[in-house]
């Protein structure tokens, strides 16, 4: 079955997560490739079997060598650790799951392929359009769409979980979209998160030297009274190729002089840490 198929196939059992993004009506007829609201607004799949819900072109550093370099990494390992404490706070039955800030799909496939139950339904969304089409090379159960999280294409109160991985945050609509009793479950970096890296490109004058994740839960806590916070920290090794990954996939990179990388290309890490915080609320 083609993509565009089976995406039709999802939309057809799944049409009622949907909502218009002009008109906020929710989508109820599924068309020969797409869907459209009562006020005859469509909605079109791509050949990929995505939905594009952008309505203007984004432009973004996530570009195909650099979620590439993230697709490798990510496979090997670098966010396992963190994935399984994902998967354990999640509901044990099937779920219906939303993944902000999907990039190239690598996470939700893990955190699907690691539940004990298959009938979960997923959405991965991002407005890196690069990253969805990546996603849509992984075998997987998931829908994937490119959107605004700040205008989330989805109908109130639909999903037991929202999984937010280093993505930014727009707590009133994550609130609307989630069903009562739903669970978010957002990972921010730790002051150690790739601290090998960060002090090797970066010098102790640096602003980029030291990080400190206190706004982002301070910001969350203010959201959600009752969190439950779950620190998670290991180390990874890494090889010579993992490494050029690592440092073509993380914006840690970014802010980097050329002499810095120059360096660091010249003496690569064998290891690196990984260490983040799991928070979680029920909304």
């Amino acid at each position: 079955m083609k993509k565009i198929e089976r995406a039709t196939a999802f939309l057809q059992q799944q049409l009622g997560l949907f909502r218009c993004p002009v008109c906020h009506l929710p989508y109820t007829t599924v068309i020969e490739h797409g869907m459209t609201c009562d006020n005859g607004h469509e909605m079109d799949l791509s050949k990929k079997g995505t939905l594009y819900f952008l309505n203007h072109e984004v432009s973004t550093e996530y570009d195909a060598e650099m979620l590439n370099s993230r697709r490798r990494i990510l496979s090997a390992g670098l966010f396992d650790g963190f994935l399984a404490a994902i998967s354990e706070a999640m509901p044990s039955a099937a779920a219906t799951i939303l993944d902000v800030g999907s990039g190239e799909g690598t996470p939700l496939k893990k955190l699907l392929d690691s539940r004990i139950t298959k009938n979960d339904t997923a959405i991965g969304f991002d407005i890196s359009k690069p990253g969805i089409n990546l996603a849509t090379q992984l075998t997987s159960s998931a829908f994937w769409c490119v959107a605004d999280l700040a205008q989330l294409p989805f109908t109130d109160h639909q999903f037991d979980a929202i999984i937010d991985i280093f993505s930014p945050s727009a707590y009133a609509e994550f609130n609307r979209v989630l069903k009562p009793g739903g669970k978010l479950l957002k990972v921010v970096p730790n002051s150690h998160y790739l601290v090998e890296l960060r002090e090797l490109l970066y010098p102790e004058t640096s602003a980029n030297h030291s990080y400190s994740n206190d706004r982002v839960v301070s910001l969350f806590k203010d959201h959600y009274a009752n969190v439950q916070e779950q620190p998670i920290r290991y180390t990874v090794p890494i090889d010579q190729d993992q490494f050029a990954d690592l440092l073509a996939m993380t914006p840690l990179s970014w802010g980097a002089d050329q002499a810095q990388l120059t360096q660091a290309r010249q003496a690569p890490l064998s290891e690196i840490t990984v260490d983040v915080t799991l928070l979680i609320a029920e909304v």
